[in-house]
């Protein structure tokens, strides 16, 4: 069965860094579009990032332009979100998603999901 794990959040304060990693199992995602979401409390999810299988092109978010970049290592079936310069609005919990093809920002097109792991910014 296909999984995808995230790990890597944790507390950390504005202006730090933290590195994502989602882990994908149960099936070759190395073809597969992957990307982030991220779901705050009493708010809707929201894209943060994603790439193609293939290719140079990534898709990020206007609030992530510049301190946030994704990358994937196919060989080890595995996504990265590398994120800079926190800031506190950036607190949620962070979902490593994948699909056959990148299709935009809509999370309902987003077919494979992973638990989440939180990432809480102090100020």
């Amino acid at each position: 069965q296909a999984q995808l794990v995230e790990s890597g959040g944790g507390l950390v304060q504005a202006g730090g860094s933290l590195r994502l990693s989602c882990a994908a199992s149960g099936r070759t995602f190395s073809s597969y579009a992957m990307g982030w979401f991220r779901q705050a409390p009493g708010k809707e999810r929201e894209f943060v990032a994603a790439i193609p299988w293939i290719g140079g092109s990534t898709y990020n978010a206007d609030s992530v332009k510049g301190r946030f970049t994704i990358s994937r290592d196919n060989a080890k079936n595995t996504v990265y979100l590398q994120m800079n310069s926190l800031k506190p609005e950036d607190t949620a919990v962070y979902y490593c998603v994948a699909d056959r093809y990148y299709s935009g920002s809509n999370p309902k097109t987003w077919g494979y999901w992973g638990q989440g792991t939180q990432v809480t910014v102090s100020s």
